[in-house]
C-alpha cells in the first residue's frame, strides 16, 4: 500500500475515532484536539485524559498525554516539536489550568497504525511518595 493510501486509511480510521470519543470528551481535552488537529492537521491524533489517575477531583481535565504524528514535525528536532505542541495548547487554552501535559510528536516515519501509547505509572500521591 503505498504512502499516500494509508494515510488516506489512517485519516478514516482518525475520523471514526474523534465522533467515537468527542462525545465522551470535556472542554478542555475537545480544545486540545481541535487546536492540534488545526495547526497540525495530523496523520494520527491521541489526546488521553489521564486524570482519574491522580487525586483529583471525578470529571477533572488536569492531567493529559498527547500523541500526534504530523508532516509538520519534519526536520524539527524533538524539542521543537514539544515546544509548538505546548504553544499551541497554551495558546488554546488561554489560562485554563493543565496540570501536566505529556507529549509524544512524532513524524509519520515514525509511526505506525499498530503503535500504543504507553500508560502512565500510577500516581504517586505527589512530592515523591
Amino acid at each position: 500500500m503505498s504512502a499516500v493510501l494509508r494515510a488516506a486509511s489512517n485519516c478514516r480510521q482518525l475520523c471514526k475515532s474523534y465522533s467515537t470519543r468527542m462525545a465522551s470528551t470535556g472542554p478542555i481535552q475537545s480544545a486540545i484536539q481541535e487546536t492540534l488537529t488545526e495547526n497540525l492537521q495530523p496523520v494520527h491524533l491521541e489526546v488521553i485524559n489521564e486524570s482519574y489517575m491522580h487525586n483529583v477531583p471525578k470529571g477533572s481535565e488536569t492531567h493529559f498525554k498527547v500523541l500526534v504524528v504530523s508532516e509538520k514535525f519534519e526536520n524539527l528536532p524533538l524539542i521543537k516539536r514539544h515546544r509548538l505542541v505546548n504553544e499551541l495548547v497554551k495558546t488554546k487554552l488561554e489560562g485554563n489550568f493543565v496540570h501536566a501535559l505529556s507529549i509524544e510528536a512524532k513524524v509519520p516515519s515514525q509511526w505506525s497504525a499498530d503503535y500504543k501509547v504507553d500508560p502512565s505509572p500510577n500516581c504517586r500521591g505527589g512530592f515523591g511518595k
